[in-house]
């Protein structure tokens, strides 16, 4: 079987601490999630939205998230995109689409926690949908 293209990355902010586990067989586990926040134009009007995903990172990476990034601070991540289904209690099938966490990388904490960066460069122009050509 073809292996198929699965590659997520992106840069957000905690939403909470995450929360470390070990598995029965003794393998450590995180779970956290990220607030991941873009910036568009519609009709001349500056929107904001912000998107939350549900992170997943095992072993070594995991405890170092756990350890170093707290609620808040910037994280930048690589890793797959994962379905998991399940049977809830009301017998309705669920799912959800999680990041599993293969690499990622310390960024800036938020801004209380640290003095603001010196501006590298101006930030690029908004996204304006209305300039989409279809």
């Amino acid at each position: 079987m073809a292996t198929d293209m699965n590659n997520w990355s992106g840069v957000g902010r905690l939403v909470r601490d995450a929360d470390l586990k070990t598995t029965q067989n003794g393998s450590t586990v995180v779970n956290f999630s990220i607030a991941c926040g873009y910036t568009y134009v519609s009709n001349g009007e500056k929107k904001e939205q912000t998107s939350f995903f549900n992170c997943i990172a095992w072993g070594k990476t995991g405890e170092a998230i756990a350890q170093y990034v707290k609620k808040g601070h910037r994280i930048g991540i690589q890793g797959r995109l994962q379905q998991r289904t399940w049977d809830a209690q009301d017998g309705t099938k669920r799912s959800v689409v999680e990041i599993i966490v293969e690499r990622f990388f310390f960024l800036q904490p938020k801004q209380d926690d640290a003095p603001a960066p010196a501006p590298m460069s101006a930030p690029g122009e908004p996204f304006n949908e209305d300039e989409i050509p279809f």
